[in-house]
């Protein structure tokens, strides 16, 4: 084997090396983990090939700017991989729910739109009694 056929070697032995790690890290390394609450506005199954759940929930919270506080919300979409998980948050959709999740720096297909995967949940609340309380006061339509 000559000088110049080793160095092709070992270069193309580095490229692959250093693709294998891009992939690993872009798509399969959990970059970070947490949970979130709140309400779920909406979760479906979509998809062309690959069919995931994909879901929206609603984290309300107080933001201040200087001497003036808001109300604010912030969505947080997510992925669930898991039937039995998409099944629980289905079935909870109507209540407050807390979620673990996994955030990976990129998204494959068969894994979901986002870069955070719901992998569990680890509680489910009954509405608020002032919640329950606004819903019983809404106006119901009228039929003509």
């Amino acid at each position: 084997m000559n000088r110049g056929s080793k160095i092709i070697t070992v270069l193309s032995t580095l490229a692959v090396v250093a693709l294998a790690v891009f992939v690993y890290v872009k798509f399969f390394f959990v970059y970070s983990e947490g949970t979130n609450e709140g309400d779920i506005n909406y979760f479906q199954r979509e998809g062309f090939v690959f069919k995931t759940y994909e879901g929206k929930m609603i984290q309300t919270g107080y933001h201040s700017h200087n001497t003036s506080a808001t109300i604010q919300s912030n969505e947080f979409k997510f992925s669930v991989v898991d039937e039995h998980v998409a099944e629980q948050i289905d079935n909870n959709s109507t209540r407050q729910i807390k979620l673990h999740w996994k955030r990976y720096l990129g998204t494959l297909p068969w894994r979901g739109n986002s870069q955070f995967v719901v992998d569990s949940i680890i509680s489910v609340r009954q509405a608020t009694p002032q919640m329950e309380d606004d819903l019983l006061e809404m106006p119901l339509p009228v039929a003509n």
